[in-house]
């Protein structure tokens, strides 16, 4: 079984920053993309940044120059540094890596439960 467990959500002020932790663990052979989605109230699920095992990164185009994405490998762990953060970033934040597991060859998507980012005064 996998599971991956985020933290680091919280309520933070306009222009704040925060920093969310992925981690994944189980029974995993190999972690392929990793990224952020998130989810506001009354809105679909979006990406907002995504990395692939080698360091390719690609954003949304609403977090561009604001957001980082990274990982460590060697943990199984995606981080997303959040700065200058807006009210519209206010989500709840998931993770979602593409693996596969010791007991089969075929990838899948995997996902964490979820963690709230509130961007208030």
């Amino acid at each position: 079984q996998v599971q991956l467990v985020e933290s680091g959500g919280d309520l933070v002020q306009p222009g704040g920053s925060l920093r969310l932790s992925c981690a994944a663990s189980g029974s995993i052979f190999s972690i392929y993309a990793m990224g952020w989605y998130r989810q506001a109230p009354g809105k679909q699920r979006e990406l907002v940044a995504a990395i692939t095992r080698g360091g390719r990164t690609n954003y949304a185009d609403s977090v561009k120059g604001r957001f980082t994405i990274s990982r460590d490998n060697g943990k199984n762990t995606v981080y997303l540094q959040m700065n200058s953060l807006k009210p519209e970033d206010t989500a709840v934040y998931y993770c979602n890596a593409d693996l596969r597991t010791a007991a089969t060859t075929a990838r899948n998507d995997y996902w964490g439960q979820g963690t709230q980012v509130t961007v208030s005064s």
